[in-house]
């Protein structure tokens, strides 16, 4: 779970990290009073959207006076950003973020996140920190350096040294570096967070270090946990499609193609996946409806897969365990009719009570397609969205 970078600096600063002094703004009748809470002429205006790449795309500016200030929220407020991280259309402006701003000498980059590869705690450091940091990963990788820790209750100063080496800090700045190191380390442990992520981090005139910018994502999985990052969720940020599936304990992800799926089992989903890019088209989504998906839960799936304007064919691949077909091929019906489906369905049922499945799909008198196995579900799919 994601969330803006005026709440990343809320919790940034709960545990004694340097943010420059902000307020977020929801509508354009706050300005006036969080203006006047500022106390400062020299602002920076920040869309809040849950992509990088914001000031690119013209989401960030600085302005020097009220007049200015509101000029630019009148702008922002409802625009659509398109960055790298967005898609095509964008996403668009529903949160602005007015910040002070520092007087900058020199930025860095600096994160925090799970090495699942090795089990480890990696910071990630840089010199050349800002707007660039993917094109100095790609163009010259030796200036991003890499740690890796062994999880514990704090990081050791002999790692600490490890990673703010690239920064050259005076002796000053290295206490402040250390202090910064094990708070968002500090953060990523007990709120179970995925990345920490600070750029930049920046040395300002006044011998200061700051988190100029800050973003966190969290485990889905620990939230319950966590009421208080629970509470933080965006879902004007979220796909509609995805928030809905969330309802019924779906594992839902829109994709780009024309071919829905809805299958049970993470690992034969991506199976599907596969092959249906094998065959020649692009699948519309990743739906995994869980071993023992109710009929009223692959409705609800069914629903959602339809929702999607691009969908012009849907594949059904199930394996029958603890999810039996007969019941499956009921929830199917009972979807297809609640929907009046209008796209071809292909259906590949396997295991429990899969030859009862078929038999309720053939009498239903509804334009169902059955398929042997994934093979030949693949190619009557594919050849009926022709």
């Amino acid at each position: 779970m994601n969330i803006h970078e005026y709440q990343a600096k809320a919790i940034l600063k709960e545990f004694g990290v340097r943010v420059p002094k902000g307020l977020p703004i929801f509508s354009l009748s706050e300005i006036d009073q969080k203006y006047k809470i500022l106390k400062t002429e020299k602002i920076a205006l920040k869309a809040q959207i849950h992509a990088g790449g914001r000031g690119k795309a013209g989401g960030i500016k600085l302005v020097k006076s009220i007049e200015e200030l509101k000029n630019e929220s009148n702008k922002l407020l409802g625009k659509k950003l398109v960055t790298p991280q967005t898609s095509r259309t964008g996403t668009e402006v529903k949160k602005l973020y007015l910040e002070e701003i520092c007087e900058i000498k020199r930025e860095f980059y600096l994160s925090c996140l799970i090495d699942r590869a090795s089990s480890k705690i990696a910071f990630i450091s840089s010199v050349e920190g800002g707007m660039d940091i993917e094109n100095v990963a790609k163009n010259n990788p030796e200036k991003i350096i890499t740690t890796k820790i062994n999880l514990s209750k704090s990081i050791d100063e002999k790692d600490i040294e490890k990673i703010i080496k690239p920064f050259v800090f005076s002796d000053e700045l290295k206490k402040q570096a250390a202090h910064l190191i094990q708070s968002i380390y500090k953060i990523l442990v007990e709120k179970d967070a995925n990345l920490i992520e600070i750029n930049p981090l920046v040395e300002t005139t006044k011998n200061e270090l700051i988190c100029l910018d800050a973003k966190i994502s969290f485990d889905d999985n620990a939230l319950f946990r966590h009421p208080d990052i629970a509470n933080l969720r965006d879902f004007n940020e979220e796909d509609p499609s995805e928030v809905e599936a969330r309802k019924y304990n779906l594992s839902y992800i829109k994709l780009n193609g024309s071919i829905g799926c809805m299958v049970n089992g993470a690992g034969l989903a991506m199976a599907t996946l596969d092959i249906i890019k094998l065959y020649g088209k692009e699948p519309a989504n990743f739906l995994d409806v869980g071993g023992g998906a109710s009929k009223e839960k692959v409705t609800a799936a069914f629903k959602i897969i339809l929702s999607d304007k691009n969908v012009k064919g849907i594949l059904v691949n199930i394996f029958g365990g603890i999810l039996r077909c007969d019941e499956l091929a009921k929830g199917l019906i009972k979807a297809a009719q609640e929907t009046k489906l209008h796209v071809p369905l292909v259906v590949r049922l396997s295991g429990t009570n899969f030859e009862e499945g078929k038999k309720i799909l053939n009498v239903s008198n509804l334009k169902i397609i059955t398929a042997i196995d994934l093979e030949d579900a693949a190619k009557k799919i594919t050849e009926a969205v022709k």
